[in-house]
């Protein structure tokens, strides 16, 4: 099987009989022109699902930070399109018409399958990476894969033309993103999307230990002692040629329970490591966390304890 059997111009009609080939040019701007456009709404459900979770403080950027966005959206839009296109659709349509050669049948189960195979893979080796789950990352991937696989076997029996396909993709693309912000808006208000609150802790649910997967511990005793072994702790003073957002601290020392914003502890360790830290309170009733967003807001370090 030579190259042109795999790669060509899309221009034979499948109705003379003729094999055609698995993947042509025509193919992959089809697959560019939906998978770009599906992310303007994949964008806006994150941003309602995140809207219901722990941000930890961290800020969003504000108006400037969606201004910025919306001025590089013309060029990170298509660039993310085509990493999805080479990525997701591309081995899912060839996986889809090889197994449908193959083994028969109608061909839309196939694409409509066929989306998992490269969105395990690619969910498997982030995993393996510690970057996120396996089973969330799968799901994301293959939700993403599944509409630009089915676009192509849909575009290529009806021989659209690119252009055709690009002006039906940012149309349906508009009414998507329209459909969503309108559908998050009434989610909210009524109360399908609450909004996320910490837990309260009394002094008695904070004693213990309280670990994270960099070694950091923090032992937080019944009678106000302390004990840090590794961990992160606002630095004492910097300077411009060493600059650290915060410093790693060792020992014993002393907390209280404190609230600002949210519930929290106020650690204060011995000797001249660092300064006193205050750990806010996140995660949920069922799973608390102790956190502190060390340096900028906008760009800072997350350090976040578990009960262990």
């Amino acid at each position: 099987m030579g190259w042109e059997s795999v790669r060509g111009r899309g221009g034979t009609r499948e109705r003379t009989g003729e094999r055609r080939p698995v993947w042509s040019g025509g193919d992959l701007s089809t697959a560019v022109a939906l998978a770009t456009a599906q992310l303007p709404t994949a964008g806006l459900l994150t941003f309602i699902d995140l809207s219901g979770r722990d941000d930890y403080g961290a800020g969003n950027g504000g108006a400037l930070g969606a201004v910025f966005l919306l001025f590089l959206a013309p060029v990170l839009l298509p660039l993310l399109g085509v990493a999805q296109a080479f990525m997701l659709a591309l081995p899912s349509v060839v996986a889809a018409r090889l197994a449908g050669r193959r083994l028969g049948g109608p061909s839309w189960p196939w694409y409509l399958v066929a989306p998992v195979v490269p969105a395990a893979f690619w969910s498997a080796l982030v995993a393996s990476l510690g970057s996120w789950p396996f089973t969330s990352t799968f799901a994301v991937l293959a939700g993403l894969g599944v509409l630009p696989t089915l676009g192509v076997g849909w575009v290529r029996r009806r021989a659209l033309r690119p252009a055709g396909v690009w002006w039906r993709a940012a149309a349906g693309s508009f009414g998507l993103a329209v459909l969503t912000v309108v559908g998050g808006v009434l989610a909210s208000e009524a109360g399908l999307v609450p909004e996320y609150e910490p837990p309260r802790l009394t002094a008695a649910q904070l004693t213990g230990v309280w670990r994270d997967g960099s070694g950091a511990e923090l032992r937080l005793h019944a009678d106000g002692s302390a004990e840090a072994v590794k961990l992160p702790t606002e630095p004492a003073a910097f300077t411009d040629d060493d600059f650290s957002d915060y410093v790693v601290c060792a020992g014993p020392g002393t907390w209280a329970p404190r609230r600002t914003w949210r519930d929290g502890v106020l650690v204060e360790l011995d000797g001249d490591c660092g300064r006193d830290t205050q750990w806010s309170v996140g995660g949920s009733e069922d799973a608390p966390q102790l956190f502190v967003l060390f340096g900028d807001p906008d760009a800072g370090t997350l350090r976040i304890l578990e009960r262990a």
